[in-house]
């Protein structure tokens, strides 16, 4: 902790991140992207409180988050108040408050900043902000493609190729419905109590070597059972088992489109299962194929019921969240992180306080061209002024006193080269804008 003697700490709180200039560049580069994709895509973007009441979480969210990650409290008013961990709640709030005003289908998005009470980690943050992307109003599989197209396609916006990641797939019916039909192949019979404890231990089976995991599906099966799920529930047999269940079915479909629209890197993971209870259908999850970064990046999928919370007719429902913290990780991992931009055009350096009003006004005059451009009002040195504007990655730096101001002809020097240009008040942006284009 950074602790002056006698002062605060200037570390943030445990877990958040503060965001200089620098940060603030790649994080606008991230939500830049991010709306450029899919705006392009149809989506409108839409925006709520970060505050929900705690009830809205308590019945769908996981109760690992619900229990152990949310920051919940009780307001002044008795009210119990979370800080929202995720954003598919609060959106289903929203459709279900106008559903009737509203035109189905909905393509809807957002950026918001979402807090989880979690060990910081790499890719694990206590807070962090995070695109959700959600088609409201449409049960057909082509909803389910096209927002698995949609994360693909802003995988490749950020410079990826499909050699870098994979979509691993699968569909929450299928897993319940492959499970009875092995049982029933070998006379026994799944027992349905017990689904949802298998589908969390699917859920942590990569954080879990092969032999735990083996332990934990015997002694929540039973030998006999737990033998035949182990020995026949993996990637190489269920292809063959799903093809015979109705979900199985609807699934195969979604992999055989995508692969026809050109989708190559889809994996069916069997284990695949994501946290969340409120999905009913498709999920997935896009992976780093990176060896450095192997790992989850984002997900999503269908929740066709989470609007039975609020009443009235359940609304088909299909979506995904991409958190910035796991994509920003990833970017780097590929070399795919911009390089810093100063978002200054021109800095303006005057050479005594004297002529503070005219490099003002001349200022002024050239914002009008659309420059971006800062005057420095310090009073330093001419060598200190430039030090500073090329520490801040400012390209161009434009030095104003007497002769400037009685000739109104400007020396105007490109950092990065070194080279000077005399030019009139009207050449400015012109001179400027070509070297930055």
């Amino acid at each position: 902790m950074t602790k002056k003697k006698g002062g605060l700490s200037t570390d943030p709180y445990k877990g958040v991140r503060d965001f200089y200039p620098e940060d603030m560049y790649t994080e606008r580069y991230l939500f830049d992207t991010m709306k450029d994709v899919v705006e392009h895509f149809g989506y409108e973007e839409y925006s709520a409180s970060v505050l929900e009441p705690s009830e809205l979480y308590e019945s769908k969210t996981s109760e690992e988050i619900v229990n152990e990650q949310t920051y919940s409290f009780t307001d002044r008013g008795g009210r119990r108040v979370t800080l929202r961990p995720e954003m598919t709640p609060t959106v289903a709030r929203l459709v279900a408050a106008r559903k009737r005003e509203l035109s189905f289908p909905l393509r809807w998005f957002s950026i918001p900043n979402v807090y989880r009470y979690e060990k910081p980690q790499r890719g694990r943050l206590r807070e962090h902000y995070q695109l959700n992307c959600d088609i409201f109003g449409v049960s057909s599989v082509e909803a389910d493609i096209e927002i698995i197209f949609l994360a693909y396609e802003l995988m490749r916006a950020f410079g990826a190729t499909d050699n870098d990641f994979e979509i691993r797939l699968n569909h929450r019916g299928v897993i319940p419905e492959t499970l009875s039909l092995l049982a029933s192949k070998n006379n026994l019979s799944f027992p349905v109590e017990k689904q949802g404890d298998l589908l969390r231990l699917m859920d942590r089976k990569e954080k879990m070597d092969t032999k735990k995991y083996g332990s934990a599906v015997r002694e929540l099966l039973g030998d006999e059972l737990a033998q035949i799920v182990l020995d026949n529930y993996n990637p190489k047999n269920v292809r063959k088992l799903i093809a015979e269940t109705e979900s199985g079915k609807t699934f195969l479909d979604i992999l055989e489109k995508l692969e026809k629209r050109g989708i190559r890197n889809i994996v069916h993971d069997p284990h695949l299962v994501r946290g969340f209870d409120y999905y009913t259908g498709t999920i997935f999850e896009v992976f780093d194929t990176s060896k450095e970064n192997n790992r989850s990046l984002f997900g999503g999928g269908r929740y066709d019921n989470l609007q039975d919370l609020f009443g009235g007719d359940p609304v088909p429902t299909v979506g995904f969240g991409m958190g910035d913290v796991t994509l920003k990780d990833f970017l780097e991992t590929h070399n795919l992180i911009p390089e810093y931009i100063s978002t200054t055009d021109l800095y303006i350096a005057p050479m005594s306080p004297s002529y503070f009003d005219f490099a003002a006004t001349l200022a002024q005059k050239l914002r009008r061209h659309d420059l971006t451009i800062a005057v420095d009002y310090s009073g330093k040195k001419i060598s200190d002024q430039v030090k500073t504007a090329n520490k801040r990655h400012v390209p161009f730096v434009l030095v104003v006193g007497e002769e400037e101001q009685k000739t109104g002809m400007y020396k105007l020097k490109q950092l990065s080269t070194k080279q000077e240009t005399i030019v009139t008040e009207g050449q400015v942006a012109d001179v400027v804008f070509q070297a930055l284009d």
